[in-house]
C-alpha cells in the first residue's frame, strides 16, 4: 500500500514539476531551465545525503552494469523533453501521453529483464491493457474536443 501512494505522489509531483520548468523556460530558455533543475536537484540530494548519514558515494561506482549510471544524463533529456512536451501539447496531453510511454517502456523492461529490472513473463491480458490504454490517449486527445470552426 505504501508503494502504491508514493506512486501517486510521484506522479502528482512529475506533473508539477513539467508544469514549473514550463513556466521557468518562458523567462529564460530550456537548457537553462534543465541546467536550473539539475543544479537544485543536486543541492536538494547533497542535503538529504547528509542528512541520511552520509553513505558511502564510492559503492556508487561499483555497480555491475556501469551503463546504468547515465541516469543522470537521462535526467537532463527527460526535463527538456516534459518541457517542450508541455509547451506544444498543453499540460494534459503531454502528461498522458508521457506516462503511456512510461508504462510501454517499462513492460518491456520487465519483459526482457534489461537494466537490472525483474524478467516477468508474456502476458496477453498485460498487451490487451497496453493496447486499451493507447486507445484511450487516443481517446482523450481526439475526442470531446468540440470544434471551433
Amino acid at each position: 500500500m505504501a508503494g502504491f501512494l508514493i506512486a501517486i505522489i510521484s506522479g502528482a509531483l512529475m506533473s508539477l514539476q513539467g508544469a514549473f520548468n514550463t513556466n521557468v523556460t518562458k523567462a529564460s530558455s530550456v537548457w537553462v531551465t534543465a541546467m536550473f533543475v539539475q543544479l537544485t536537484a543536486l543541492a536538494t540530494c547533497a542535503i538529504m545525503w547528509v542528512i541520511d548519514g552520509r553513505p558511502d558515494i564510492m559503492k556508487l561506482f561499483k555497480v555491475d552494469n556501469k551503463v546504468t549510471l547515465l541516469g543522470g544524463v537521462i535526467g537532463a533529456f527527460i526535463t527538456f523533453t516534459v518541457i517542450k512536451s508541455i509547451s506544444g501539447l498543453g499540460i494534459a496531453k503531454a502528461e498522458v501521453t508521457i506516462v503511456v510511454a512510461q508504462i510501454i517502456v517499462s513492460y518491456l523492461l520487465g519483459l526482457f529483464g534489461l537494466f537490472g529490472s525483474e524478467k516477468t513473463t508474456f502476458s496477453w491480458i498485460k498487451l490487451v491493457s497496453l493496447l486499451i490504454t493507447v486507445a484511450g490517449v487516443c481517446m482523450f486527445y481526439f475526442l470531446g474536443n468540440p470544434s471551433t470552426d
